[in-house]
Protein backbone atom coordinates (compact mmCIF):
# COMPACT_ATOMS: atom_id res chain seq x y z
CA UNK A 1 0.00 0.00 0.00
CA UNK A 2 2.86 2.41 0.69
CA UNK A 3 3.41 2.29 -3.09
CA UNK A 4 -0.01 2.31 -4.28
CA UNK A 5 0.65 5.69 -6.38
CA UNK A 6 2.43 2.87 -8.67
CA UNK A 7 -0.70 1.00 -8.73
CA UNK A 8 -3.18 3.76 -9.69
CA UNK A 9 -0.57 4.02 -12.65
CA UNK A 10 -0.64 0.67 -13.76
CA UNK A 11 -2.91 -1.87 -11.71
CA UNK A 12 -6.02 0.29 -10.69
CA UNK A 13 -6.32 2.66 -13.87
CA UNK A 14 -3.22 1.45 -16.35
CA UNK A 15 -4.51 1.97 -19.83
CA UNK A 16 -8.17 1.52 -18.30
CA UNK A 17 -10.71 4.27 -18.98
CA UNK A 18 -14.53 4.50 -18.98
CA UNK A 19 -16.48 1.69 -17.99
CA UNK A 20 -13.29 -0.50 -18.23
CA UNK A 21 -12.32 0.89 -14.88
CA UNK A 22 -15.51 -0.47 -13.23
CA UNK A 23 -16.94 -3.88 -12.20
CA UNK A 24 -13.85 -4.75 -9.88
CA UNK A 25 -13.55 -4.30 -6.34
CA UNK A 26 -10.12 -3.50 -4.25
CA UNK A 27 -9.70 -4.80 -0.79
CA UNK A 28 -6.94 -3.39 1.16
CA UNK A 29 -4.38 -3.22 4.07
CA UNK A 30 -3.12 -0.80 5.53
CA UNK A 31 -0.35 1.28 5.07
CA UNK A 32 3.13 -0.80 5.58
CA UNK A 33 4.09 -0.80 9.49
CA UNK A 34 1.12 0.75 10.97
CA UNK A 35 -0.83 -2.04 12.11
CA UNK A 36 2.75 -3.06 13.35
CA UNK A 37 2.25 0.33 15.43
CA UNK A 38 -1.12 -0.45 16.53
CA UNK A 39 -0.59 -4.29 17.76
CA UNK A 40 2.89 -5.23 17.89
CA UNK A 41 5.71 -5.97 15.45
CA UNK A 42 4.57 -8.80 13.76
CA UNK A 43 8.15 -10.38 13.82
CA UNK A 44 10.14 -8.78 17.06
CA UNK A 45 7.30 -8.76 19.28
CA UNK A 46 7.62 -4.94 20.01
CA UNK A 47 4.87 -3.95 21.10
CA UNK A 48 2.05 -1.23 19.95
CA UNK A 49 -0.60 0.77 21.45
CA UNK A 50 -2.61 -2.48 21.89
CA UNK A 51 -0.15 -4.22 23.99
CA UNK A 52 1.18 -0.80 25.35
CA UNK A 53 -2.43 -0.65 26.57
CA UNK A 54 -2.97 -4.82 28.09
CA UNK A 55 0.08 -4.11 30.23
CA UNK A 56 -0.56 -0.70 31.28
CA UNK A 57 1.20 0.30 34.41
CA UNK A 58 -0.12 3.76 35.02
CA UNK A 59 2.33 5.09 32.89
CA UNK A 60 0.49 5.15 30.11
CA UNK A 61 2.67 4.54 27.33
CA UNK A 62 -0.41 3.81 25.08
CA UNK A 63 -0.88 6.90 24.77
CA UNK A 64 2.75 8.11 23.17
CA UNK A 65 2.60 4.92 21.18
CA UNK A 66 -0.71 6.24 19.87
CA UNK A 67 0.77 9.63 19.09
CA UNK A 68 3.53 7.64 17.13
CA UNK A 69 0.54 6.29 15.29
CA UNK A 70 -1.01 9.51 14.15
CA UNK A 71 2.58 11.20 12.62
CA UNK A 72 3.05 7.62 10.76
CA UNK A 73 -0.17 7.92 9.17
CA UNK A 74 0.13 11.27 8.35
CA UNK A 75 3.88 10.87 6.86
CA UNK A 76 2.12 7.85 4.84
CA UNK A 77 -0.52 9.89 3.16
CA UNK A 78 1.34 12.95 2.65
CA UNK A 79 3.75 10.40 0.42
CA UNK A 80 0.39 9.71 -1.57
CA UNK A 81 -1.21 12.69 -1.64
CA UNK A 82 -0.36 15.89 -3.63
CA UNK A 83 -3.27 17.93 -3.83
CA UNK A 84 -3.44 20.02 -0.28
CA UNK A 85 -7.41 19.70 -0.27
CA UNK A 86 -6.92 16.02 -0.13
CA UNK A 87 -4.03 16.54 2.53
CA UNK A 88 -6.71 18.31 4.61
CA UNK A 89 -8.94 16.10 4.43
CA UNK A 90 -6.67 12.68 5.48
CA UNK A 91 -5.49 14.80 8.28
CA UNK A 92 -9.46 15.51 9.58
CA UNK A 93 -9.42 11.63 9.19
CA UNK A 94 -6.92 10.46 11.04
CA UNK A 95 -7.69 13.08 14.03
CA UNK A 96 -11.01 11.69 14.27
CA UNK A 97 -9.96 8.34 14.02
CA UNK A 98 -6.88 8.59 16.58
CA UNK A 99 -8.89 10.91 18.90
CA UNK A 100 -11.95 8.76 19.19
CA UNK A 101 -9.62 5.84 19.25
CA UNK A 102 -8.13 7.55 22.67
CA UNK A 103 -11.39 8.72 24.19
CA UNK A 104 -13.11 5.01 23.79
CA UNK A 105 -9.88 3.10 26.04
CA UNK A 106 -9.61 6.22 28.38
CA UNK A 107 -13.32 5.42 28.88
CA UNK A 108 -13.24 1.79 28.97
CA UNK A 109 -9.96 2.03 31.35
CA UNK A 110 -12.03 4.55 34.19
CA UNK A 111 -15.25 1.86 33.78
CA UNK A 112 -13.28 -0.98 34.87
CA UNK A 113 -11.78 0.84 37.84
CA UNK A 114 -14.78 0.12 38.96
CA UNK A 115 -14.00 -3.50 39.78
CA UNK A 116 -17.38 -4.94 38.40
CA UNK A 117 -15.94 -4.69 34.91
CA UNK A 118 -13.07 -6.71 33.52
CA UNK A 119 -10.86 -5.05 31.04
CA UNK A 120 -10.16 -8.55 29.79
CA UNK A 121 -13.13 -9.24 28.89
CA UNK A 122 -12.86 -6.64 26.87
CA UNK A 123 -9.26 -6.57 25.11
CA UNK A 124 -10.35 -8.65 21.95
CA UNK A 125 -12.53 -5.82 21.75
CA UNK A 126 -10.19 -3.37 21.50
CA UNK A 127 -7.38 -5.38 19.35
CA UNK A 128 -10.39 -5.05 16.28
CA UNK A 129 -10.82 -1.59 17.13
CA UNK A 130 -7.16 -0.61 17.02
CA UNK A 131 -6.83 -2.44 13.92
CA UNK A 132 -9.74 -1.17 11.84
CA UNK A 133 -8.10 1.74 12.08
CA UNK A 134 -5.09 1.00 10.00
CA UNK A 135 -7.69 -0.12 6.70
CA UNK A 136 -10.12 2.81 7.13
CA UNK A 137 -7.27 4.91 6.44
CA UNK A 138 -5.06 3.45 3.78
CA UNK A 139 -9.07 2.78 2.03
CA UNK A 140 -10.32 6.33 2.41
CA UNK A 141 -6.85 7.40 1.42
CA UNK A 142 -6.76 5.50 -1.69
CA UNK A 143 -10.23 6.75 -2.14
CA UNK A 144 -9.19 10.64 -2.44
CA UNK A 145 -6.35 9.43 -4.36
CA UNK A 146 -8.37 8.01 -7.35
CA UNK A 147 -10.93 10.61 -7.60
CA UNK A 148 -8.03 13.27 -7.78
CA UNK A 149 -7.13 10.97 -11.04
CA UNK A 150 -10.67 11.31 -12.47
CA UNK A 151 -11.93 7.32 -11.13
CA UNK A 152 -15.62 7.40 -9.12
CA UNK A 153 -14.20 5.75 -6.43
CA UNK A 154 -16.02 4.98 -3.11
CA UNK A 155 -15.01 4.17 0.37
CA UNK A 156 -16.33 1.14 1.77
CA UNK A 157 -15.93 1.17 5.62
CA UNK A 158 -16.61 -2.14 7.36
CA UNK A 159 -14.44 -1.58 10.33
CA UNK A 160 -17.80 -0.27 12.25
CA UNK A 161 -17.08 3.23 13.93
CA UNK A 162 -19.58 4.58 15.41
CA UNK A 163 -21.72 1.90 14.44
CA UNK A 164 -23.93 0.74 17.23
CA UNK A 165 -25.76 -2.32 14.90
CA UNK A 166 -24.22 -5.66 15.16
CA UNK A 167 -24.30 -7.57 11.88
CA UNK A 168 -22.75 -10.84 11.25
CA UNK A 169 -19.55 -10.78 8.37
CA UNK A 170 -22.43 -11.40 5.79
CA UNK A 171 -24.62 -8.86 7.00
CA UNK A 172 -22.21 -6.41 6.77
CA UNK A 173 -20.48 -6.63 3.81
CA UNK A 174 -24.18 -6.93 1.46
CA UNK A 175 -25.40 -3.71 3.73
CA UNK A 176 -22.20 -1.86 3.04
CA UNK A 177 -22.53 -3.14 -1.02
CA UNK A 178 -26.16 -3.02 -1.11
CA UNK A 179 -26.09 0.31 -3.17
CA UNK A 180 -22.75 0.20 -5.04
CA UNK A 181 -23.56 0.50 -8.68
CA UNK A 182 -20.27 -1.50 -9.73
CA UNK A 183 -20.59 -0.11 -13.34
CA UNK A 184 -19.80 2.94 -12.30
CA UNK A 185 -18.49 2.94 -8.90
CA UNK A 186 -15.04 1.57 -7.86
CA UNK A 187 -15.47 0.49 -4.45
CA UNK A 188 -12.63 0.52 -2.07
CA UNK A 189 -13.15 -1.55 0.58
CA UNK A 190 -11.12 -2.08 4.35
CA UNK A 191 -9.54 -5.24 5.14
CA UNK A 192 -10.67 -5.50 8.62
CA UNK A 193 -14.89 -6.30 8.84
CA UNK A 194 -16.12 -5.56 12.18
CA UNK A 195 -18.62 -7.99 12.83
CA UNK A 196 -20.22 -10.46 15.67
CA UNK A 197 -17.93 -13.52 14.89
CA UNK A 198 -15.49 -11.33 15.70
CA UNK A 199 -12.68 -12.23 12.84
CA UNK A 200 -9.68 -11.48 15.10
CA UNK A 201 -10.59 -14.15 17.72
CA UNK A 202 -10.40 -16.43 14.88
CA UNK A 203 -7.89 -15.30 12.68
CA UNK A 204 -5.75 -12.59 14.28
CA UNK A 205 -4.24 -10.94 11.62
CA UNK A 206 -4.98 -13.09 8.84
CA UNK A 207 -8.51 -11.39 8.83
CA UNK A 208 -7.97 -9.25 5.37
CA UNK A 209 -8.07 -12.17 3.02
CA UNK A 210 -11.07 -13.74 5.07
CA UNK A 211 -13.04 -10.42 4.48
CA UNK A 212 -12.09 -10.40 0.68
CA UNK A 213 -12.52 -13.97 -0.07
CA UNK A 214 -16.23 -13.35 1.68
CA UNK A 215 -16.55 -10.47 -0.79
CA UNK A 216 -15.27 -12.80 -3.82
CA UNK A 217 -18.03 -15.27 -2.61
CA UNK A 218 -21.23 -12.83 -1.96
CA UNK A 219 -20.71 -11.07 -4.87
CA UNK A 220 -19.95 -14.54 -7.35
CA UNK A 221 -16.83 -12.80 -8.67
CA UNK A 222 -15.71 -14.42 -11.90
CA UNK A 223 -12.01 -14.15 -10.21
CA UNK A 224 -10.00 -13.22 -6.70
CA UNK A 225 -7.00 -11.95 -7.55
CA UNK A 226 -4.43 -11.24 -4.16
CA UNK A 227 -1.59 -8.52 -5.35
CA UNK A 228 1.47 -8.97 -4.00
CA UNK A 229 5.13 -7.35 -3.75
CA UNK A 230 6.19 -10.29 -6.01
CA UNK A 231 5.10 -13.47 -7.98
CA UNK A 232 4.50 -16.77 -6.06
CA UNK A 233 8.30 -18.02 -7.13
CA UNK A 234 9.75 -21.22 -6.12
CA UNK A 235 12.04 -19.73 -3.95
CA UNK A 236 12.53 -16.49 -2.42
CA UNK A 237 14.91 -14.88 -5.25
CA UNK A 238 16.78 -12.32 -3.01
CA UNK A 239 18.18 -15.85 -1.22
CA UNK A 240 19.03 -18.40 -4.77
CA UNK A 241 18.88 -15.50 -6.89
CA UNK A 242 16.23 -14.04 -9.38
CA UNK A 243 17.49 -15.88 -12.26
CA UNK A 244 17.33 -19.03 -10.34
CA UNK A 245 13.89 -19.46 -9.19
CA UNK A 246 10.62 -19.77 -11.37
CA UNK A 247 6.70 -18.53 -11.24
CA UNK A 248 4.68 -21.71 -9.71
CA UNK A 249 2.30 -20.18 -12.86
CA UNK A 250 -0.44 -22.62 -11.21
CA UNK A 251 -0.63 -25.05 -8.16
CA UNK A 252 -3.45 -26.19 -6.06
CA UNK A 253 -5.38 -25.19 -2.85
CA UNK A 254 -3.31 -28.69 -0.96
CA UNK A 255 0.41 -26.70 -2.14
CA UNK A 256 -1.26 -23.55 -0.29
CA UNK A 257 -2.04 -25.11 2.94
CA UNK A 258 1.63 -26.59 3.25
CA UNK A 259 2.68 -23.16 2.41
CA UNK A 260 0.56 -21.85 5.05
CA UNK A 261 1.72 -24.11 7.82
CA UNK A 262 5.52 -23.09 7.07
CA UNK A 263 4.81 -19.09 7.57
CA UNK A 264 4.68 -18.08 3.83
CA UNK A 265 1.26 -18.05 3.45
CA UNK A 266 -0.13 -17.28 0.11
CA UNK A 267 -3.60 -17.22 1.25
CA UNK A 268 -5.22 -18.34 4.63
CA UNK A 269 -6.61 -21.96 4.51
CA UNK A 270 -10.36 -20.44 5.56
CA UNK A 271 -9.82 -17.88 3.26
CA UNK A 272 -9.15 -20.10 0.52
CA UNK A 273 -11.98 -23.01 1.58
CA UNK A 274 -14.33 -20.45 1.35
CA UNK A 275 -13.47 -19.74 -2.28
CA UNK A 276 -13.20 -23.29 -3.25
CA UNK A 277 -16.61 -23.80 -2.13
CA UNK A 278 -17.66 -20.58 -3.67
CA UNK A 279 -16.12 -21.49 -7.27
CA UNK A 280 -14.72 -18.77 -7.49
CA UNK A 281 -11.18 -18.64 -9.17
CA UNK A 282 -8.04 -17.24 -7.28
CA UNK A 283 -4.95 -15.76 -9.15
CA UNK A 284 -2.17 -14.42 -7.04
CA UNK A 285 -0.09 -11.90 -8.93
CA UNK A 286 2.91 -9.23 -8.43
CA UNK A 287 1.14 -5.71 -8.44
CA UNK A 288 4.29 -4.41 -9.68
CA UNK A 289 4.10 -6.51 -12.65
CA UNK A 290 0.48 -6.40 -13.84
CA UNK A 291 0.78 -7.71 -17.65
CA UNK A 292 1.72 -11.09 -16.14
CA UNK A 293 -1.29 -13.15 -15.25
CA UNK A 294 0.65 -15.10 -11.74
CA UNK A 295 -0.24 -18.05 -10.70
CA UNK A 296 -3.99 -19.90 -10.50
CA UNK A 297 -4.23 -21.98 -7.30
CA UNK A 298 -7.11 -24.39 -8.09
CA UNK A 299 -8.74 -27.77 -7.20
CA UNK A 300 -6.43 -29.58 -10.12
CA UNK A 301 -4.02 -32.20 -10.04
CA UNK A 302 -0.64 -31.86 -11.49
CA UNK A 303 0.28 -33.14 -14.57
CA UNK A 304 2.90 -34.78 -14.05
CA UNK A 305 5.32 -34.98 -10.59
CA UNK A 306 7.36 -31.99 -9.54
CA UNK A 307 9.17 -30.03 -6.76
CA UNK A 308 7.45 -26.57 -6.85
CA UNK A 309 8.73 -24.55 -4.36
CA UNK A 310 11.19 -24.96 -1.32
CA UNK A 311 10.75 -22.51 1.97
CA UNK A 312 11.95 -22.43 5.76
CA UNK A 313 10.78 -21.78 9.18
CA UNK A 314 12.38 -20.96 11.82
CA UNK A 315 11.12 -23.47 15.00
CA UNK A 316 11.68 -24.67 18.47
CA UNK A 317 12.35 -28.81 18.63
CA UNK A 318 10.60 -30.01 21.81
CA UNK A 319 11.43 -32.96 22.50
CA UNK A 320 9.68 -35.24 25.14
CA UNK A 321 11.18 -38.48 25.94
CA UNK A 322 9.77 -41.09 28.68
CA UNK A 323 11.42 -43.96 28.57
CA UNK A 324 8.18 -46.20 30.14
CA UNK A 325 5.68 -44.67 27.65
CA UNK A 326 5.90 -47.30 25.18
CA UNK A 327 2.29 -48.57 25.26
CA UNK A 328 0.91 -45.96 27.59
CA UNK A 329 -1.79 -43.77 25.99
CA UNK A 330 -2.26 -40.22 27.21
CA UNK A 331 1.03 -38.80 26.69
CA UNK A 332 0.19 -37.10 23.63
CA UNK A 333 -2.71 -35.42 24.53
CA UNK A 334 -1.10 -34.08 27.58
CA UNK A 335 1.41 -32.53 25.74
CA UNK A 336 -1.03 -31.14 22.88
CA UNK A 337 -3.04 -29.54 26.51
CA UNK A 338 0.29 -27.88 27.75
CA UNK A 339 0.48 -26.40 23.64
CA UNK A 340 -2.44 -25.19 23.59
CA UNK A 341 -2.86 -23.64 27.02
CA UNK A 342 -0.07 -21.15 25.87
CA UNK A 343 -1.34 -20.92 22.10
CA UNK A 344 2.00 -22.72 20.72
CA UNK A 345 1.42 -23.60 16.84
CA UNK A 346 2.66 -26.75 15.64
CA UNK A 347 4.23 -26.52 12.45
CA UNK A 348 5.11 -30.55 12.43
CA UNK A 349 5.17 -33.62 14.70
CA UNK A 350 7.25 -36.72 15.03
CA UNK A 351 7.30 -39.55 17.02
CA UNK A 352 8.35 -43.51 18.19
CA UNK A 353 7.77 -45.94 20.79
CA UNK A 354 9.02 -43.38 23.26
CA UNK A 355 9.75 -39.84 22.20
CA UNK A 356 7.50 -37.25 20.59
CA UNK A 357 8.79 -34.36 18.81
CA UNK A 358 6.53 -30.88 18.47
CA UNK A 359 8.47 -28.20 16.11
CA UNK A 360 6.89 -25.40 17.29
CA UNK A 361 6.50 -21.63 16.08
CA UNK A 362 7.11 -19.95 19.63
CA UNK A 363 9.44 -18.00 21.77
CA UNK A 364 11.49 -19.65 23.72
CA UNK A 365 10.14 -17.79 26.89
CA UNK A 366 6.63 -19.34 25.94
CA UNK A 367 8.46 -22.82 25.26
CA UNK A 368 9.87 -22.72 28.75
CA UNK A 369 6.43 -21.95 30.14
CA UNK A 370 5.22 -25.45 28.08
CA UNK A 371 7.90 -27.43 29.17
CA UNK A 372 7.50 -26.20 32.67
CA UNK A 373 3.26 -27.61 32.64
CA UNK A 374 4.99 -31.02 31.03
CA UNK A 375 7.09 -31.70 33.55
CA UNK A 376 4.24 -31.23 36.17
CA UNK A 377 2.48 -33.84 34.13
CA UNK A 378 5.14 -36.21 33.22
CA UNK A 379 8.24 -35.67 36.55
CA UNK A 380 9.98 -38.78 35.20
CA UNK A 381 10.15 -37.83 31.70
CA UNK A 382 13.09 -36.01 29.99
CA UNK A 383 12.36 -32.75 27.88
CA UNK A 384 14.45 -30.46 26.04
CA UNK A 385 14.34 -28.01 23.73
CA UNK A 386 16.39 -26.66 20.84
CA UNK A 387 16.18 -23.59 17.63
CA UNK A 388 16.11 -25.54 14.68
CA UNK A 389 14.51 -24.20 11.24
CA UNK A 390 12.57 -26.54 8.97
CA UNK A 391 13.05 -26.47 4.96
CA UNK A 392 10.33 -28.22 3.33
CA UNK A 393 10.06 -29.11 -0.34
CA UNK A 394 6.23 -28.38 -1.58
CA UNK A 395 4.59 -29.57 -4.80
CA UNK A 396 1.09 -30.96 -6.08
CA UNK A 397 2.42 -34.62 -6.51
CA UNK A 398 5.96 -34.95 -5.39
CA UNK A 399 5.45 -39.12 -5.81
CA UNK A 400 8.53 -41.24 -7.99
CA UNK A 401 11.11 -38.66 -7.93
CA UNK A 402 13.15 -39.61 -5.20
CA UNK A 403 13.37 -36.62 -3.69
CA UNK A 404 13.67 -37.84 -0.33
CA UNK A 405 17.44 -39.27 -1.10
CA UNK A 406 18.43 -36.78 -3.04
CA UNK A 407 17.55 -33.89 -0.62
CA UNK A 408 19.55 -35.66 1.80
CA UNK A 409 22.62 -35.69 -0.28
CA UNK A 410 22.15 -32.76 -1.77
CA UNK A 411 22.38 -31.43 2.17
CA UNK A 412 25.26 -33.84 2.95
CA UNK A 413 26.95 -31.98 0.32
CA UNK A 414 26.45 -28.94 1.49
CA UNK A 415 28.00 -29.98 4.68
CA UNK A 416 24.52 -29.80 6.40
CA UNK A 417 24.03 -32.13 9.37
CA UNK A 418 20.76 -33.27 8.93
CA UNK A 419 18.72 -33.27 12.61
CA UNK A 420 15.48 -35.33 11.03
CA UNK A 421 13.80 -35.77 7.79
CA UNK A 422 10.17 -37.23 7.59
CA UNK A 423 7.77 -37.77 3.83
CA UNK A 424 4.20 -37.64 4.80
CA UNK A 425 2.60 -40.47 2.22
CA UNK A 426 0.47 -38.24 0.44
CA UNK A 427 3.74 -36.97 -1.11
CA UNK A 428 2.90 -33.02 -1.24
CA UNK A 429 5.69 -32.31 1.04
CA UNK A 430 9.08 -33.17 2.50
CA UNK A 431 10.82 -31.56 5.49
CA UNK A 432 14.03 -31.67 6.61
CA UNK A 433 14.88 -30.13 9.93
CA UNK A 434 18.79 -28.46 10.18
CA UNK A 435 20.60 -26.36 12.06
CA UNK A 436 18.91 -22.66 12.64
CA UNK A 437 22.22 -21.27 11.35
CA UNK A 438 21.96 -23.38 8.23
CA UNK A 439 18.62 -22.42 6.88
CA UNK A 440 19.41 -20.44 3.82
CA UNK A 441 22.77 -23.19 2.81
CA UNK A 442 19.69 -25.83 2.74
CA UNK A 443 17.36 -23.85 0.63
CA UNK A 444 20.19 -23.22 -1.91
CA UNK A 445 21.10 -26.76 -1.83
CA UNK A 446 17.81 -28.21 -2.40
CA UNK A 447 16.86 -25.79 -4.97
CA UNK A 448 19.58 -26.12 -6.62
CA UNK A 449 18.90 -29.58 -6.65
CA UNK A 450 15.24 -31.08 -6.82
CA UNK A 451 14.05 -27.78 -9.15
CA UNK A 452 16.92 -25.91 -10.68
CA UNK A 453 19.34 -28.46 -12.32
CA UNK A 454 16.45 -31.62 -13.12
CA UNK A 455 14.78 -32.19 -16.18
CA UNK A 456 12.39 -34.34 -13.89
CA UNK A 457 11.34 -31.48 -11.03
CA UNK A 458 10.70 -29.00 -13.31
CA UNK A 459 7.72 -26.79 -12.98
CA UNK A 460 4.66 -27.99 -15.59
CA UNK A 461 4.61 -24.33 -17.37
CA UNK A 462 2.23 -26.24 -19.63
CA UNK A 463 -0.45 -25.61 -16.97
Amino acid sequence: MSRVRELRDTLIIGDRKGADLYRRIFVVSAFGGITNLLLEHKKSGEPGVYALFANDDSDHGWLDALTRVADAMSQAHNAVLDNQGDRALAEDFVRDRIEGARSCLFDLRRLCSYGHFRLSSQMMIVRELLAGLGEAHSAFVTTLMLRRAGVNARFVDLSGWRDETEYSLEERISRALADVDLTRELPIVTGYAQCREGLMREYDRGYSEVTFSNIAALTKATEAIIHKEFHLSSADPALVGADAVRKLGHTNYDVADQLSNMGMEAIHPNAAKILRQSNVALRVTNAFDPADPGTLIDDQPAQQPAVEIITGLDVVALELFEQDMVGVKGYDSAALEALKRHKVRIASKTSNANTITHYVEASLKTVRQVITDMERAFPSADINARSVAIVSAIGRDLSGLGCFSAGLRALEDAGIDVIAAHQTTRSVDIQFVVPRDAVETAIKALHSTLIGSTEATKLDEAA
